[in-house]
């Protein structure tokens, strides 16, 4: 499913105008990504928490050389999915 998708399901389902859905839905992903940028974590009831971790830094090794290759520590996005979605990805999968 794509952003796209979203907002025609939304937009069918609540009669509102794709233009306005595209809109919210955007500025939802805008204010999460904004909120993730400056540390902070995204708790949404039910859905799911977003935050940022790092994740430390290691040696790697380059595959053509074989030199050793220092990668630095990289902040990267975790999700850890809500109760309910948990329940409700578990009982519908089968009827996919």
């Amino acid at each position: 499913m794509t952003k796209k998708d979203i907002i025609m399901r939304i937009s069918d389902d609540t009669g509102l105008k794709q233009i306005d859905v595209k809109e919210v839905v955007q500025r939802t992903f805008d204010i999460i990504i904004d909120s993730l940028r400056t540390g902070k974590k995204v708790e949404l009831r039910n859905f799911g928490i977003f935050k940022v971790k790092t994740r430390k830094g290691r040696l790697g090794r380059n595959p053509r050389t074989g030199e050793g290759v220092t990668i630095p520590d990289k902040k990267v996005v975790s999700f850890k999915s809500g109760m309910k979605m948990k329940i409700d990805v578990e009982t519908k999968t089968d009827d996919v």
